[in-house]
């Protein structure tokens, strides 16, 4: 995905942090923050403990969606 740009229509249901970071237009670093502070769930995968972000979670930040759950 690092080749084509992210568009809101065609994004998948887990992002990666570098993916939100693109479509929020702000630094990889502050996604992992705001993670830490509860602004932005992360979802931990594999045995790494990878980042993944919920697609509702931020388009709600966009303020695109209505939060769910």
């Amino acid at each position: 995905m690092a080749d084509q740009k992210l568009s809101i229509e065609n994004l998948p249901d887990l992002l990666t942090v570098r993916e939100v970071a693109e479509i929020l237009r702000v630094s990889p670093l502050t996604i992992k923050r705001w993670g830490k502070r509860g602004k932005l769930p992360a979802i931990r995968i594999n045995s790494r403990g990878d980042r993944r972000y919920k697609k509702e979670a931020v388009l709600w930040l966009l303020g695109i969606q209505a939060r769910t759950s």
